[in-house]
């Protein structure tokens, strides 16, 4: 299916592109999510009226990510959980659990921005956890897990 890029997408393109993808992926991830649009006559004559509108809401979008970035850079994300004798947890800290604290915090942060590569913490410790805020911005965080006082 050939679709307009209404944003930068990753391994796909980036604003304005015309691209061709799977059928499944536009109608059931980039259309419904507002990143892409079907590649129409029409479609393609109002991204060209509207090209530099898009493309200022785009940066105004990058500009407010990294300033969330460079703020949560070096944060420190202290979390209690309950835990066994051998300092394993008794569940697991996720993504969704993260997000919540760093929320609590007055973060705006969503679970899909936080990146686990190895899965949930399941032990006591500290852990360095990957946050994409924007395509074009990430940062890292510390998340110290400590054992939960009785």
């Amino acid at each position: 299916m050939q679709i307009i890029l209404m944003e930068k997408v990753v391994n796909v393109g980036v604003l304005g592109d015309i691209v061709k993808v799977k059928d499944g992926y536009a109608r059931n991830f980039l259309i419904p999510q507002g990143k892409a649009k079907r590649a129409t006559e029409k479609n393609i004559a109002d991204l060209a009226s509207r090209r530099a509108e898009l493309e200022k809401a785009a940066g105004d979008k990058l500009a407010v990510q990294a300033a969330l970035g460079e703020k949560l850079n070096g944060v420190e994300l202290k979390m209690a959980q309950k835990a066994g004798v051998d300092g394993r947890l008794f569940g697991s800290v996720s993504n969704i659990d993260i997000a919540e604290a760093l929320r609590a915090q007055g973060y705006e942060i969503t679970k899909a921005m936080v990146q686990m590569p190895t899965g949930p913490i399941k032990a006591i410790g500290e852990s360095t956890v990957k946050l994409q805020l924007h395509t074009d911005v990430s940062s890292e965080i510390k998340v110290v897990i400590v054992a939960e006082k009785e």
